[in-house]
């Protein structure tokens, strides 16, 4: 699963790592974020918030590219679900782009979203999780917990991402230690 948060900005960010998202009006940054089922992160990424999510994807999937030269084709394809803030055409056409076998080893698929009807055949107003992508937003949540993720605080965005890191590696270190 792969989705994007905007954070804003203290003072103590450099001009030129932050950026302005219309979508979420916000003045900041913009996390990507790739995580498996059990919401513990494949890649991280962090761009200015101006950076269109799409844009923000092909950025960390290229970085991360040799990931997917080195995986064999014979083994069944990745399913990357996305919300419905990305354009699953875009992201096809540049990412084979930068390795045209891409699309032969992954598959790009936006989450269904329950319609008005059938939340309320379920007797749910508001929000209700879709199936599979609240990993994605508890892995965000988990991000929050760590007081310096809050905001973005750093002066770049590899320490930021690093930050990010750093997070999850303390949280992966918990589980381990509560299960000995």
């Amino acid at each position: 699963m792969i989705d994007s948060q905007a954070v804003k900005n203290t003072c103590n960010a450099s001009v030129d790592s932050k950026g302005f998202c219309f979508y979420k009006a916000t003045n900041g940054i913009k996390r990507h974020l790739a995580v498996d089922t059990l919401g513990f992160p494949f890649f991280t990424h962090c761009t200015p918030a101006n950076l269109s999510d799409d844009a923000g994807l092909v950025e960390m999937l290229t970085l991360n590219i040799d990931y997917f030269k080195s995986k064999p084709v014979n083994i069944p394809k990745i399913t990357i679900l996305l919300d419905h803030g990305y354009h699953i055409d875009y992201l096809i056409k540049e990412l084979e782009q930068v390795y045209p076998q891409i699309m032969t080893k992954i598959r790009l698929e936006l989450s269904t979203k329950p319609s008005k009807q059938e939340k309320a055949a379920q007797g749910k107003s508001g929000f209700v999780p879709t199936i599979a992508r609240w990993v994605i937003e508890r892995s965000n949540a988990w991000m929050e917990r760590c007081k310096s993720l809050v905001k973005y605080f750093e002066r770049t965005l590899s320490h930021a991402e690093t930050k990010i890191n750093l997070c999850f590696i303390r949280l992966m270190l918990k589980r381990l230690a509560a299960t000995s």
